[in-house]
């Protein structure tokens, strides 16, 4: 867990191309047209990125699908600043969208396989997401200064991340017995073979994957149609920003305590309140006017975010079979990114149509969101983590 964080640290601090790249692309004297496009490219590599993974991290094993991912995003991310053709650039830049998502399936899949209880599941990916979160906040602060500096420079920083965070792994992370290959039964390998058919006729996984598609699509609304409504109310896009701040500040300040807090709840129930609460929360910025009252809104939908996140991949695992941890993972990835890939689509185009109507679609799918999350009749709930830890 702790070198698996340490890696992500490193990872998230020099992860600039996705933040930066449109800034670039406009400076390079490509239209908004065209950098919205090599995004719009770079985010389906993302889904892409997320299913490969996932079969990676099952077949070759967690360690060298996390290597080969950040080696091959450190070189095609070195490039990017001597390309000069635009189709290049976007082959190039949706590549890099692949290569640079392949790494998390396994990287969650290596905190499940080191743990074997709920509680520790949470724990684990608590800390993980602190790392990221850091790694985040410090990238968008040391990217800024790179950027007003050089763009090869910054690129350049990003690769450098990229190949540290690929040694640091090759280096010290080794594959649990739950994902070496060669301690496979020939009923396991044949159940391997079945991929992601098996997986997907899991009517529970197929469930939890519509769940987050639909509660990602809530919650991208806070980087959509929060900003499009703080301007429709005449704040400034520096009052944004500290409603954003707000938003990282609550995550890394308490995310950790609550974490350990729900850990004690049946893992179906802390989902569904979490859910609900950002739906809730968010669905209110609509009749919001004021910083003040914004800011209400803000604590209320990360409180559901802090509940939220780390608790929905740590249930994951233990739906998982062992030998699927990693495709399981994967169809997270794949459901996470096409919900806040479609989200600003949607979220956009029905704000500009009638404001009101993505309020009210935002409160509604939190709520379908939240239902999704309990469990179905007849079928009984997940233990609570302590309980587990503790039997």
């Amino acid at each position: 867990m702790w070198i698996v964080s340490l890696g992500i640290l490193v990872n998230q601090v020099g992860n600039f191309l996705p933040v930066f790249i449109v800034l670039y692309l406009t400076a390079r004297g490509y239209s908004a047209g065209a950098a919205g496009l090599v995004l719009g490219v770079s985010g389906l590599g993302k889904v892409l990125g997320n299913a490969v993974g996932g079969t990676l991290a099952d077949r070759i094993g967690r360690r060298w699908t996390i290597v080969l991912s950040a080696v091959t995003t450190a070189v095609l991310t070195a490039v990017v600043p001597y390309l000069a053709a635009l189709p290049v650039i976007i082959v190039v830049v949706g590549l890099i969208g692949v290569t640079s998502q392949i790494y998390r399936p396994a990287a969650a899949a290596v905190l499940i396989d080191a743990v074997s209880s709920n509680q520790e599941r949470l724990a684990a990916f608590g800390v993980f997401r602190f790392a990221m979160n850091v790694g985040s906040a410090l990238g968008g602060v040391i990217g800024g200064v790179l950027a007003a500096t050089s763009y090869v420079e910054l690129f350049l920083g990003n690769a450098v991340a990229c190949l540290l965070f690929g040694v640091v792994m090759a280096l010290l992370l080794r594959d649990g017995p739950r994902s070496a290959g060669e301690r496979e039964d020939a009923e396991t390998k044949a159940d391997r073979a079945a991929g992601d058919r098996q997986a997907l006729a899991d009517r529970a996984l197929v469930r939890f994957l519509v769940m987050i598609l639909v509660a990602e699509f809530v919650y991208i609304q806070s980087s959509v149609a929060l900003p499009l409504h703080v301007d429709a109310v005449g704040l400034s896009e520096r009052d944004f920003g500290l409603l954003i701040g707000l938003n990282g500040l609550l995550v890394l300040a308490l995310e950790l305590p609550i974490t350990g807090w729900v850990s004690r709840y049946r893992l179906e129930y802390v989902l569904a309140f979490g859910n609900l609460v950002i739906g809730v929360g968010l669905a209110l910025t609509g009749f919001m006017d004021s910083m003040l009252m914004l800011a209400g809104t803000v604590v209320l939908w990360s409180l559901g975010e802090m509940i939220s996140t780390s608790v929905s991949q740590a249930y994951l695992g233990s739906m998982a079979p062992p030998h699927l941890v990693g495709r399981y993972q994967g169809l997270y990835g794949v459901a996470y990114t096409i919900g806040t890939g479609a989200g600003p689509l949607i979220g956009g185009a029905l704000y500009a149509f009638s404001p009101w109507g993505l309020w009210t679609l935002v409160g509604l799918a939190g709520l379908l969101a939240a239902q999704l999350c309990l469990p179905r009749r007849g079928a009984a709930p997940a233990a609570p983590a302590v309980k587990e830890a503790d039997s």
